[in-house]
């Protein structure tokens, strides 16, 4: 199944978020930083992080050594570039930008941290699996998987704005997910535990850091 395709949607994205979901995409993914990114991670992939307004402040936690930003789309990988130049130039030595899904990974790159923010949610529970099983070897028994995504609505009002979510980029970027799958069983199938999970905005996203099981 191919990828989805957010180049249409990418000079605007930013902005239809902000609109529809205020702060709070960002908040979720700020707090996975804050609390999950390791004490020393040299090595990090960021994959799907389609803009990238997140990428300076994880450059500027002091934590994170190279990072590898893999993005799907062309148009949000170089928007992502160009957030980085305008913002925190010094940066850019530490970042290398790829284009291409998880299939671009070269087979001997392993990472310590894995950063995965509203990606997962993108696609049908068999496609979440498979992406996760190929993931996986390109961690170690110590990789910590920072997540932020939509949390499993509770209310009638997260239910219909989910709803509305994914009939919208079903049209205009090709995914193929209809519902939220289920995000935290798919991890720990991977045999992954929780080391903390928290929702924001009265359940809507969630925040999570997830390592291998003893």
């Amino acid at each position: 199944m191919p990828a989805p395709d957010f180049d249409s949607v990418a000079r605007y994205y930013d902005a239809l978020a902000g609109l529809v979901f205020g702060p709070r995409l960002l908040a979720a993914q700020r707090l996975a930083l804050a609390r999950g990114l390791p004490d020393e991670a040299a090595r990090v992939l960021f994959i799907g992080g389609g803009t990238g307004r997140v990428l300076p402040e994880l450059l500027q936690a002091g934590r994170a050594g190279q990072v590898l930003y893999l993005e799907a789309s062309a148009e949000m990988l170089a928007r992502a570039a160009q957030h980085l130049a305008a913002t925190a130039p010094e940066l850019l030595a530490r970042v290398e930008f790829r284009h291409g899904t998880e299939a671009a990974l070269r087979p001997d790159e392993q990472f310590d941290a894995v950063l995965a923010f509203f990606l997962f949610d993108l696609f049908p529970a068999p496609e979440l699996h498979a992406l996760l099983q190929r993931l996986q070897p390109h961690t170690h028994a110590r990789t910590r998987w920072l997540v932020a995504d939509f949390a499993p609505p509770r209310q009638s009002w997260q239910r219909g704005l989910q709803w509305l979510m994914y009939r919208f980029f079903g049209l205009t970027s090709g995914v193929a997910g209809r519902q939220l799958p289920d995000i935290a069983g798919a991890l720990a199938r991977l045999g992954l535990r929780p080391q903390w999970q928290q929702r924001l905005s009265g359940g809507l996203v969630e925040a999570s850091a997830w390592e291998a099981g003893a």
